[in-house]
This record gives C-alpha cells, structure tokens and sequence, in this order.
C-alpha cells in the first residue's frame, strides 16, 4: 500500500511539473542563449528568453543554469560565441534566429552530446539540431481579420524586416486575414531590408501613414521604431507580433500574436531526458498551445463583440485544423 501511494505521489508531481527536471543522467541544465538583439527589444529575442527565464523559474537555478549574450547580428562573432559555449560544456545551446541555422549545421557535428537549437526553421540536418518554427501565418490571420474590420480608409500597411522566412509566413497571414471578412481591403508591403533599422521601419510606418494606411503592422526587433510613429500619429492602429507590445503605445496597439517559446523549451530538456539530442522540428500553434492571441483591455471598446467572434470563430477553427492558412 505504502509502494502505491508512493507511485501516485510521484505521478502527480510530474503533472504538476509537466516536464522532467533534469537531462536522464542527472546532469545541470546548462543552457546558453545566442540572441540578435537584446534581452528587452520588446519582440523576438525577448520572446525567447522570457520563455527560458520561466523555465528556470519553474526548475530552479540550482538545475538550471542560462547564459546569454545580446547583440550577436554578426555571424562570425554569433559563430565565435556558439562554439566558446560548447567548448565549456553547455548542454544546450539556443541560436535564436533563422541567420544561424549555417553556423549550426557546421559546429554541431563537432559536438555531438550537446544539443543546439534554431528558429525560424524546419531543418535538422543532424541529429543534434532541434529547429523551432512558430506558424506566424496563424496569428497573423487572426490579426488581419481585425486589421480588416477596423480599417475606415481600407489600406493597411505592413513594415517587414527580411523577405523571407517568418516576415513572410507573417505578411501571408495578414493579407488572408485581411481579405477575408473585408475583400476591399488592400494590404501595402514594405521591407527595411534589416531586422533591427529601428528608423528605417519609422520611416516606412509614416509612408505608410501618408499614403492612407490607417492599420498598420509588422515583425522583427525593429517594430519598435514604427510603434512610436503610431504612438506620435494618436490615430492609426499597430497589431503585434512576438509579444505584446502594448505597453510602447497602449493607445494605439491593439492586439497581439504572442509566442509561448517556454513550451518549445521545455521539449528540448523533455527530449534530452529522454536521450533525443535533437533531430526533431518543434511547431509553435495555436492546437499546442505555443500560440497566443492577446488583446490590448485599454482599447477593448475598439473592439466590437461581433468583431471578436468573428476572430474567436476562426481561431477555434484553426486550433482544431477544420480552417488551414496556406503559405501559397
């Protein structure tokens, strides 16, 4: 009887938990983190390390360890920091950005017990190599809905960083949104060519403006600069992705796209545990939960209840896959 409940104590603490606490040897979690920007940038890089902090949280710093270092645009000095890391026997090491997926498929070979990590990405070329890849389009669908119902001039603007890799899978998301409660809608891209020119994507939001967007959005660290020109505008809506950031403008941002990267965290230690060091392509959805819809409550009058149940309808159909947002 004593055996049994015992049993019972240890099932019930690991749903508490919900994952395993250590790698399967007993070894401390040592997890850096290789980030672009900043910790605070307010969208993609502190996305991801709030995401680890929370796991951390949640384990303890005396089983988990997190390193960072911010500012790593430049592949040779990412490259540089990467390999100094598993050089000091990190076990996992997160390079958060699609521009680092070359740099891992060159070091990881070398390091076959450590377990490195991407994303953007789908690709997992060796079996230590986790590629992380949030379905953008999802959000963004739900947040072109609104963009299309509460445009007045039917143009809405779109400040991109890259063409290409989430940027896209973002702006697709955003015209399908758009098109599909308002067919009148126009949807104007623009790309700064950067993920960071914080006055270049300024720059595009006031175009924007001046050519009569009066719902405008985009992605990457760089937002930042065109969410102050809605904040100095007072009359245009911004719609977020990352996070949310409607503490830069809580009047004029209205909703938000968030990523749950702490669930894509906790699958890396998961599989870890589990000897599974990589190989796998970690999707970030609405269906798992790693997809968030978040919606500004200073501006909740903006939104009408028949407007968020057009929304909330198509978001149900997303996360049950009766409603699918082609990359086409």
């Amino acid at each position: 009887m004593k055996k049994f409940a015992v049993i019972i104590l240890i099932l019930l603490v690991s749903c508490w938990v919900g994952f395993s606490a250590a790698p399967a040897s007993g070894e401390k979690i040592r997890l850096a983190l290789v980030i672009p920007s900043t910790i605070d940038d307010m969208a993609w890089s502190q996305a991801m390390y709030e995401g680890v902090k929370g796991v951390q949280k949640d384990l303890g710093e005396d089983k988990m360890e997190v390193a960072v270092s911010e500012r790593l645009w430049n592949a040779v000095d990412a490259g540089a920091a990467i390999r100094e890391y598993a050089l000091n026997d990190y076990n996992i090491i997160i390079a958060h950005g699609a521009q680092y997926q070359s740099l891992l498929n060159e070091i990881a070979p070398e390091f076959p017990k450590i377990s490195f990590a991407y994303g953007t990405g789908f690709a997992t070329e060796h079996p230590n190599i986790f590629a992380y890849d949030p379905h953008a389009q999802e959000g963004a669908y739900l947040l072109g809905m609104l963009a299309g119902l509460k445009t007045k001039s039917n143009i809405i603007g779109i400040v991109g960083p890259v063409e290409a890799g989430d940027a896209i899978k973002f702006n697709k998301g955003i015209v399908q949104g758009a098109k599909a409660v308002n067919p009148n809608a126009e949807v104007r891209i623009a790309y700064t060519g950067s993920f960071g020119d914080f006055v270049a994507a300024g720059e595009i939001a006031k175009t924007h403006i001046k050519a009569g967007a009066d719902v405008l959005t985009g992605s990457a660290q760089q937002s930042v600069g065109a969410i102050n020109v809605t904040k100095e505008a007072g009359n245009i809506f911004w719609l977020s992705t990352d996070m949310d950031q409607s503490s830069l403008s809580p009047k004029t941002v209205l909703a938000a796209q968030a990523y749950n990267f702490k669930k894509v965290v906790e699958t890396m230690i998961d599989n870890r545990a589990k000897g599974v060091l990589g190989g796998q392509h970690l999707e970030l959805t609405f269906a798992n939960g790693s997809l968030d819809l978040v919606y500004n409550e200073e501006l909740a009058a903006e939104i009408t209840p028949e407007m968020k149940a057009q929304v909330e309808e198509a978001k149900a159909k997303i996360t049950d896959g009766s409603l699918k947002i082609g990359l086409e």
